[in-house]
């Protein structure tokens, strides 16, 4: 959306509803928070209930002896390594498995899954479409 159109969509709808929605412009009950989530359900008598499975639990490993310190200097030099990509990726570890069964005479364009293919999305949390998925 370009920058006239967002001026005219602040004209006509009210400029002061393009604005920033913050605790300050609420009514004296509201407030906004800090992106926290819940840790219980309020009910309709404005009691509060604790529910375990909504608690956070965070694993944190026993650090004794542990020689790296927490902090990492901003002036340190830069990594050298290229960033990891799905190009590298497949080249680095799917496609020595497949040119080395190729060469061999076993490989199986029926059988994927040897490779790490996945022919369903059943189960995933981030879905491919059948835009951007390849079968």
């Amino acid at each position: 959306m370009g920058v006239l159109s967002t001026l005219i969509r602040g004209f006509r709808r009210g400029a002061d509803r393009m604005s920033e929605f913050t605790s300050k412009r609420g009514s004296r009950t509201h407030n906004k928070g800090r992106g926290a989530r819940p840790t219980g359900i309020q009910l309709s008598s404005r009691k509060f209930v604790s529910v375990k499975a909504m608690i956070p639990e965070f694993v944190v490993p026993n650090l004794d002896g542990f020689q790296l310190k927490p902090y990492v200097s901003y002036r340190c030099p830069e990594g050298t390594e290229p960033p990891v990509t799905a190009e590298r990726l497949f080249a680095e570890v799917v496609a020595p498995q497949i040119k080395k069964d190729f060469d061999e005479g076993i490989f199986d364009k029926d059988n994927l899954e040897k490779y790490g293919f996945e022919p369903t999305q059943d189960g995933k949390l981030f879905k491919l479409y059948p835009k951007n998925f390849v079968r």
